[in-house]
């Protein structure tokens, strides 16, 4: 078994962040970043893009990366069940109306806020607090 390569797509837009509620394991029914797989021959910033139109219908540009994340998740008995590391990639709006589908059941915009009371895929705060800062936003959430 080895570790997957997974890009999230990260939008901020008029002091909001785009989330999508997950289907799936891991972490079905949080609140993350639209993404996934990075596919053999693209880039995790192409990969960023193209999930996030895939999850959401909404068409976003690709900037640069924020960081990486690992995640890391184990069953009751400690062995691994899933293992991914995640580019955290801060993408420009460009269009469209958040709608679910694909993985997710849900995709709607957020004020930085709100996030803190959501239940959230882990490190959702300090991305969401990255890409503040990337646009000289004041990000108004505590850590995760």
């Amino acid at each position: 078994m080895t570790p997957r390569l997974a890009a999230i797509a990260v939008v901020v837009r008029a002091g909001q962040v785009l989330l999508a509620r997950r289907k799936n394991e891991p972490d079905a029914g949080l609140w993350g970043f639209p993404g996934g797989h990075v596919d053999f021959g693209e880039t995790a910033l192409d990969a960023a893009a193209r999930e996030l139109r895939e999850e959401t219908s909404v068409i976003a540009e690709p900037q640069k990366y924020l960081t990486n994340i690992d995640v890391i998740t184990r069953n009751a008995e400690g062995q691994i069940t899933y293992h991914f590391l995640l580019a955290a990639v801060l993408c420009e709006y460009r269009s469209g109306t958040p709608h679910p589908s694909d993985d997710v059941s849900e995709a709607r915009w957020f004020d930085f806020s709100a996030i803190q009371n959501l239940p959230t895929s882990a490190n959702v705060a300090e991305v969401v607090n990255l890409a503040a800062n990337a646009y000289s936003t004041t990000p108004t959430i505590g850590p995760s």
